[in-house]
């Protein structure tokens, strides 16, 4: 069944970035619930696997920061991290070559901190003529105020807010799709 609208994302028109899901980067987090942060931020990549979408994942500094993606994360998506050293992934040629190669126009995006490594390579990314849809409530930053900063900046040059409840609805839209109906209840 086609979609009412090619603005309405499909399991076949978009991929899912998850950047930075790292503790260290949620301990500065306080525009959000830390658990719910990370509960909506795995219900995003559960969303992922029933729907069949493709992933990229990406970490800044493991090692000698931020420490391992969370392992609620890993355990869903079952894939290596990009490692990078920038703040922003859009400056990372292997994170870059992961997004193209996935031929999505449509990119859906979570990270912490929204005020740096959501907001940089989303204003990038919309520059080179993606569509970019930001996860609000899977990404955190370190005040409200800057979140919401982050996030009507990331809007004023294009970008559209979308939560983890919203996107598995977006997804599903019709019952009658038996096909992922029981990830979607789950």
């Amino acid at each position: 069944m086609p979609a009412a609208t090619d603005k309405l994302l499909t399991p076949d028109n978009c991929a899912f970035i998850f950047i930075d899901h790292q503790p260290q980067m949620a301990f500065g987090v306080t525009s959000i619930d830390r658990q719910l942060l990370k509960n909506n931020t795995v219900a995003m990549a559960k969303t992922a696997k029933v729907f069949n979408i493709p992933t990229i994942l990406t970490a800044v500094e493991t090692e000698s920061f931020s420490g391992y993606i969370w392992p609620e994360l890993l355990d869903v998506l079952k894939q290596d991290p990009i490692e990078r050293t920038s703040m922003n992934s859009w400056e990372d040629q292997g994170f870059i070559d992961a997004v193209k190669k996935t031929g999505k126009k449509k990119l859906v995006m979570a990270a912490l901190w929204t005020e740096a490594c959501l907001v940089f390579p989303t204003i990038c990314a919309l520059d080179e003529g993606f569509e970019v849809i930001i996860n609000t409530d899977a990404s955190g930053g370190t005040s409200v105020e800057a979140h919401n900063a982050a996030v009507r900046r990331m809007e004023q040059h294009g970008a559209e807010s979308i939560t983890s409840v919203q996107l598995l609805l977006e997804l599903q839209r019709d019952w009658a799709r038996k096909d992922t109906y029981q990830g979607t209840t789950d």
